[in-house]
């Protein structure tokens, strides 16, 4: 018996507009998953840019450093909905941290 896996978009829950929260920048990347050519502009998970309410909050910090220190020149920046779809790093983490676009 064939099985069929069916596959979603992960979305944050409720999905409000974080414009005014904070992201960051970095140079352009590929998403690792294997045949996606989605690349990214910002610090992303499931190809949603993850934003903070605060600019200094200890886990944005974080995370730049670790941009800065694989070369990918990060910028904290006020986060756009021009820039694409968001989805804030604390609802990301609590809902298990998938890290693709799709979840099966």
């Amino acid at each position: 018996m064939e099985t069929i896996l069916e596959e979603q978009l992960w979305t944050e829950e409720g999905g409000g507009d974080h414009s005014g929260w904070f992201c960051v920048r970095t140079n352009p990347f590929p998403c690792p998953a294997a045949g996606c050519d989605f690349v990214a502009l910002y610090m992303t998970a499931v190809h949603l840019i993850l934003v903070w309410e605060e600019r200094d909050d200890p886990n944005l910090l974080r995370h730049a450093q670790r941009a800065k220190e694989v070369g990918r020149n990060p910028a904290v920046v006020d986060y756009r909905t021009s820039f694409g779809p968001s989805a804030s790093y604390y609802a990301w983490e609590a809902s298990g941290r998938p890290v693709h676009g799709i979840r099966q």
